[in-house]
């Protein structure tokens, strides 16, 4: 287990650099999705109901495999100038489970919007803010305070995720267990120590996350200004 501490430890640049960069995609597609989802046009909300309904229901593993051998079948990708990005695991596993975090990401950050009051809402349009300027100032950042409980799941679970990059060769925290398991032939060992790694992660980033949590419900109240929300809501209601 000392043995193979140091190359594991050495992997964890790959592991985290791949976390960071799912979530980053996964939250870009998760704000329009859930917004998208909430929408009263049939035209927006079906689709995006559909999304979150049908990648939520596919393993996630599935999804990895779709993406780094399904399209490699189609000519018209390989031909593509995008093609150099599909070849890559890096990217590949950056895509499928970016696709799937957004979808989670998604379900979440709509049930928090739909959580803010609509008095909130009109005091905003009563002020004169447009709709994109009500979303973005008032409504998103205190959706987010409400979700992080939610989305703490979801970044653990992302982080213990990129662990089926393994399965398509990047040398991840589990991709090199794997291989050191290859040379030394002690999986238990291994697999034990690897076990303990992400273990050591997962712990710190959820006792991070609650600390940020409980930070920012001292801080929730103080959010939007309350003397402006005041007359806002004179003005709101004439």
């Amino acid at each position: 287990m000392a043995d193979v501490l140091p190359p594991m430890l050495k992997s964890l640049g790959m592991t985290g650099k791949l976390a960071v960069l799912v979530l980053i995609a996964g939250m870009l597609l998760a704000v329009p999705l859930a917004f998208a989802r909430n929408s009263t046009s049939t035209w927006l909300s079906l689709p995006a109901n559909g999304y979150i309904l049908i990648i939520r229901g596919i393993p996630a593993l599935l999804q990895v495999f779709l993406v780094y051998y399904g399209l490699a079948q189609f000519e018209i990708v390989r031909n593509s100038f995008l093609w150099p990005v599909f070849r890559d695991p890096f990217f590949c596993v950056i895509l499928a489970l970016g696709l799937n975090s957004a979808a989670y990401t998604a379900e979440i950050i709509s049930g928090a919007l739909r959580l803010i009051p609509k008095g909130l809402v009109e005091a905003a349009h009563a002020m004169g803010l447009s709709w994109l300027q009500t979303q973005f100032l008032v409504t998103l950042p205190l959706a987010m305070r409400a979700a992080l409980p939610a989305y703490e799941n979801e970044i653990i679970l992302t982080v213990k995720a990129t662990s089926l990059a393994s399965t398509i060769t990047l040398l991840d925290l589990t991709g090199v267990a794997r291989l050191e398991v290859t040379n030394t032939y002690a999986p238990y060992e291994v697999f034990l120590t690897a076990g303990a790694i992400y273990f050591c992660i997962t712990t710190t980033l959820s006792w991070a996350l609650r600390k940020l949590e409980r930070r920012l419900a001292i801080e929730n109240l103080k959010a939007v200004d309350p003397g402006i929300l005041a007359k806002a809501a004179v003005a709101a209601h004439g």
